[in-house]
């Protein structure tokens, strides 16, 4: 793993005299930031030294709760980890109200033991590494939705969509609709103008199929790593932008049970070590069951798929989502310009060809999404994995292997995969099963209003 060059740190603090403090974040298994803020006297021996961070900052619930059984508290004394910048991460917060940085940092590969096994961001990129030793290299890009709410809740108590600047609290969906998008213009200039600032490649922004609900597209990358960094680093700055005009920005699967679910749809293709692409073909030639890299690629996806949907749809609420004719796919099915199904082949030219995975909720880790999808990508070349006929019409009609659409089920078959085990790294997947059993076990101990709505009463 390359780590990010001091005279980057030198460049930096030259430029900006500003700023006086230094967000440095280290992405947990739960792909929330976690880190300190730091004053800029301290920033260039983080790059010449690196930087300790206690190893159970890895061992976090998504409450941010210690996780005993994870063996990185106690056990090792919550040791001193020793972190490094990544190149290209050293940026600015331009939503602050004053001039701060922003640093990412990962755990380096001896110097992090004993955390650096729980690092997600290394899962990634064995993945990736994986696939070059055969000659793949993945190209990838990442979509968010998100919902945009107010700060402070209904009457009930209860999350609700943000007022536009017409004074209007949205109640319909109006999807793809323009004068939507101009609703949430000031907020939509800050963020374009702050991923300018942090070299973020954010494109389309689109009015989603619910009220309050967007979703913003981010540029292909042929480095994938790269592709992940900068979702993850989107979603950072999302929610800073939205904070500060604010507001608050929900990627929480399912906030509405009447509503549509926020997803992230990761695409993906293959390419050379000369950037072509190794999936590109005319739609024509996915009819066949010829054995195309592309097919297998999307056979070995719909193979792992069981395996991993802990991975992409990680917490309670993620499994909300799944829902009949709610564009959150419910089978192991894929499909030429679908997307009714899981795994979306697009149309346009021959060499843009790419698979939309879109099972993923937008609460799920990035770096450990990605990681699963390769995985399952290269399992499915190396075993040259038919997926079956292409789905055709509606394919919510069509399922003929729905999934698993509760979390101890998922949570079970992650923990009982050999699969998993190689592709994600045993020691990591001690780490995130300890997380998730420990937030099963709050989540399920924890009595609340639908409990009583339902039980208190009528039982």
């Amino acid at each position: 793993m390359q780590f990010a060059n001091p005279q980057e740190a030198r460049d930096f603090l030259e430029r900006h005299p500003e700023v006086r403090s230094i967000e440095l974040m280290l992405i947990d298994a739960n792909g929330i930031p976690r880190g300190k803020l730091l004053h800029r006297d301290e920033l260039l021996a983080i790059y010449e030294n690196g930087r300790p961070l206690p190893s159970s900052i890895l061992s976090l619930t998504i409450q941010g709760e210690d996780v005993e059984e994870s063996g990185l508290v106690w056990e090792v004394a919550d040791a001193d980890c020793w972190t490094y910048p990544l190149a290209g991460s050293l940026t600015l917060q331009p939503w602050r109200a004053v001039p701060t940085g922003q640093l990412q940092v990962s755990m380096h590969p001896t110097q992090g033991l004993p955390a650096t096994p729980g690092d997600p961001r290394h899962v990634l990129v064995r993945a990736i590494e994986a696939l070059r030793a055969d000659g793949y290299h993945p190209v990838m890009a990442v979509e968010l939705e998100f919902y945009l709410l107010d700060k402070q809740p209904d009457a009930n108590g209860r999350p609700q969509p943000a007022i536009q600047m017409n004074g209007v609290r949205p109640q319909a969906p109006q999807v793809y609709g323009v004068y939507e998008l101009e609703q949430v213009q000031p907020f939509l200039d800050d963020l374009y103008a702050a991923c300018e600032v942090q070299g973020l490649p954010v494109r389309t922004a689109i009015s989603e199929y619910a009220p309050g609900q967007l979703e913003l597209t981010l540029e292909h990358r042929f480095d994938a790593l790269q592709a992940v960094d900068e979702g993850v680093r989107y979603k950072r700055l999302v929610k800073g932008v939205a904070n500060k005009h604010g507001l608050q920005a929900c990627f929480m699967a399912k906030p509405f049970g009447d509503l549509a679910g926020s997803g992230m749809h990761m695409h993906v293709s293959l390419a050379d070590a000369e950037g072509n692409n190794l999936m590109a073909s005319e739609l024509s030639d996915l009819e066949g069951r010829q054995g195309t890299l592309l097919r297998h690629a999307i056979g070995g996806m719909m193979a792992t798929l069981d395996d991993a949907l802990a991975i992409f749809c990680p917490n309670a609420n993620s499994y909300r989502r799944f829902q009949a004719n709610s564009y959150a796919p419910l089978a192991k099915s894929w499909g030429v310009n679908n997307r009714t199904v899981s795994f979306r082949v697009p149309g346009g030219p021959a060499n843009s060809r790419h698979v939309e995975h879109r099972i993923c909720g937008a609460d799920a880790n990035p770096y450990l999404a990605a990681a699963a999808i390769l995985a399952g990508i290269h399992k499915g070349i190396r075993e040259q994995i038919d997926p079956g006929a292409a789905i055709v019409g509606n394919g919510y009609e069509q399922a003929r292997e729905t999934l698993p659409t509760d979390w101890l089920t998922a949570l079970r078959n992650l923990e009982g995969s050999s699969w998993a085990r190689e592709a994600l790294g045993e020691d990591f997947l001690k780490v995130f099963l300890a997380i998730k059993w420990a937030e099963f076990r709050q989540f399920m101990g924890e009595v609340g209003e639908q409990d009583w709505r339902w039980y208190l009463n009528h039982a």
